[in-house]
């Protein structure tokens, strides 16, 4: 089917967008980074908190968590603050526990003791994939976070596995793609998003929003997905350095 527009930054099918991990880019936090995806630009910031939700306390197990919000003017229209509206919007709440969940899946909590990690993911320019971009850049805040903790000697063993990284994928006018900006997101026959460790998946998201797809359409995401995730670890990787 012809599709009546170019990608953004002439990319390929299963081409990633330009992708920046800046880390370390707050001053006054335990770990940070900011993150681009094209034109999506997320900040991650990563907080120790030296207490532990109720239900985990006097287990000597640590936690991860996060908080997720885009800016209002970070979108073509302004957002409304949340706070001003006294309530957080079921996509907010659904983004942030997908963070946290991809987080922790990579994280050994019971060597981070009685203290958790909080990551913050602020969205300061959306065009499509923000919550894909924010998993890949909280992994890196939290990373700082866990080797300022291995180097104030208040743990002695990194608690993290494995990497986390994300990555959209769809069916826009019948072509299968990755790494949707928000015009093609908009257009997606079929919206899905990959979250993947090293060498398995820890989640992924996928439905058809104008109509079923079968496996095959599946399985070539799936591909397009793998192959992005080699570039992202990579692109982690180096952050770190």
């Amino acid at each position: 089917m012809h599709i009546p527009f170019k990608r953004a930054f002439n990319r390929k099918n299963d081409e990633l967008r330009p992708i920046t991990l800046v880390p370390s880019f707050y001053p006054y936090c335990d770990g940070s980074c900011l993150v681009k995806f094209g034109n999506t630009q997320v900040i991650c910031a990563a907080t120790i908190d030296e207490k532990v939700p109720q239900f985990l306390k006097h287990t000597k197990t640590g936690w991860i968590t996060a908080e997720y919000g885009m800016l209002p003017c970070s979108s073509s229209e302004r957002i409304d603050r949340e706070a001003a509206k006294g309530k957080q919007s079921g996509r907010t709440v659904e983004i942030q526990r997908l963070i946290g969940r991809s987080l922790r899946s990579v994280v050994d909590l019971s060597l981070l003791g009685e203290r958790q990690i909080k990551v913050d993911c602020d969205v300061i320019q959306a065009d499509g994939g923000t919550r894909t971009a924010s998993i890949t850049g909280a992994y890196i805040a939290m990373v700082l976070a866990c080797k300022k903790l291995l180097k104030q000697q208040l743990i002695s063993i990194n608690p993290v596995k494995s990497h986390a990284v994300a990555i959209s994928c769809g069916l826009i006018y019948g072509t299968p793609m990755l790494d949707l900006d928000y015009n093609e997101d908009s257009n997606a026959e079929v919206d899905s998003n990959f979250i993947m460790s090293d060498d398995n998946i820890i989640e992924i998201q996928a439905c058809g929003e104008k109509h079923p797809f079968s496996e095959e359409i599946f399985n070539t995401l799936l591909e397009y997905a793998k192959k992005a995730r080699l570039e992202l670890i990579n692109k982690q990787d180096e952050a770190l350095k």
